[in-house]
């Protein structure tokens, strides 16, 4: 490692969560695309990759689904800022903290990780803009149409297409939103899971690795949501 550093300082950290997306995905889906992302850029760049970070800021929900566990935002940002604090003191330069997981309590986690003189970018991949590449509605998603597609291609044989529940909240007002709670009539997924398919996840893919390649490892950062 010390003979990688002298021509290389960037650190990939894969940011997982330990949380569910529906009846029709497993638990920590969003590990699995983030650990993708990241180990594809590992290769393509030669830059060094963490262990991945396997919990992270659940979404909140009325009833337990079994299996999850997550860390409060201020326990999953202090964890962060001691382990970089570890990494800097040994060399390290910049730290791209990747996760996909669209929660805004989880990202401001990650936000607000500094370094002392070591860089921190964040990108939260599943924030990219996908509309080009979708049938359903946008957002908000949780387990939808995006998060399923990308499973559909990374891991089919973890996706029981068959169990996916479309869940569309009522939005009388027809103004964008975010998700900061579980519908309890939901599922667990909020979305169009079952327009997902293979192809559409193969695109997403593709479109994720493009965009952080041009702003991030190629040219300027794109901001901490990933947009």
């Amino acid at each position: 490692m010390e003979r990688h550093l002298q021509r290389d300082r960037r650190l990939l950290v894969p940011i997982g969560v330990c949380d569910q997306y529906g009846p029709h995905l497993p638990i920590g889906a969003s590990t699995i695309v983030a650990e993708a992302v990241t180990g594809e850029l590992s290769r393509e760049f030669g830059i060094l990759l963490a262990p991945t970070f396997p919990v992270g800021v659940n979404l909140a929900a009325d009833r337990p689904f079994p299996g999850t566990a997550g860390a409060q935002e201020k326990t999953l940002h202090r964890l962060l800022n001691d382990v970089l604090a570890a990494w800097e003191d040994s060399g390290f330069e910049e730290f791209i903290l990747v996760t996909a997981h669209d929660y805004d309590p989880h990202i401001e986690a990650l936000a607000s990780v500094s370094g002392t003189r070591a860089r921190v970018r964040v990108i939260e991949v599943l924030g990219i803009d996908f509309s080009e590449f979708l049938d359903g509605r946008v957002e908000p998603q949780h387990g939808g149409e995006v998060l399923t597609s990308l499973m559909l291609y990374l891991r089919p044989d973890k996706v029981n297409l068959a169990q996916a529940q479309d869940f569309d909240p009522p939005n009388p007002h027809g103004e964008p939103w975010r998700i900061d709670h579980l519908p309890p009539s939901s599922s667990g997924s909020v979305g169009y899971p079952s327009r997902a398919t293979a192809e559409k996840g193969r695109l997403i893919f593709e479109h994720i690795l493009s965009r952080i390649r041009t702003k991030v490892l190629l040219g300027e950062t794109i901001s901490e949501s990933g947009r």
